[in-house]
């Protein structure tokens, strides 16, 4: 069974409910109770116009990776997210996977960890919250040494209820 950190963010269709209805998707793939950050809210990176809703949460699972991922795809379809767009854009529901137990891997269409996640806020300060003692599995920097360095953006914890 692997633990898998797993980053959400919305910004259109009511992204809150986006984000819950993405938390029970997990939860119902999950092979165990699973950890939920609270929900952030921060300023976009790239060209999209809206705030974002981001949120993490931690999963565990006896997909491999590549089932986990086309999962995750699925459900970013279910909830209206087209297969194809821009990147950085407004979208319903992005699904990302931050980390899978130890592994790192690189593939065509997925790396694990996630390539970006160390700049980007969003998914740091989340992550620190359910996981404090977290360390990136490729050169086992701290999250505080991560968050430290990331690029700077508004982003606030906000009080909405999974």
């Amino acid at each position: 069974m692997a633990s898998v950190v797993i980053a959400l963010g919305s910004n259109l269709n009511n992204p809150h409910k986006q984000l819950c209805i993405a938390k029970d998707f997990l939860a119902k793939i999950s092979t165990s109770e699973v950890l939920v950050s609270s929900i952030y809210k921060s300023e976009p990176v790239g060209p999209s116009e809206k705030d974002f809703f981001n949120a993490i949460i931690r999963i565990e699972t006896t997909l491999s990776p590549s089932q986990l991922f086309n999962q995750l795809k699925n459900q970013e379809k279910t909830q209206g997210r087209p297969s194809r767009y821009p990147k950085w854009t407004s979208r319903t529901i992005d699904l990302d996977i931050i980390a899978y137990d130890d592994l790192v891997l690189e593939t065509d269409n997925l790396i694990i960890p996630h390539t970006e996640y160390k700049n980007r806020l969003f998914v740091l300060l989340p992550l620190k919250e359910v996981l404090p003692e977290w360390r990136d599995k490729s050169n086992a920097q701290t999250i505080e040494d991560m968050i430290k360095k990331a690029p700077q953006i508004r982003i606030e914890k906000t009080k909405l209820a999974w």
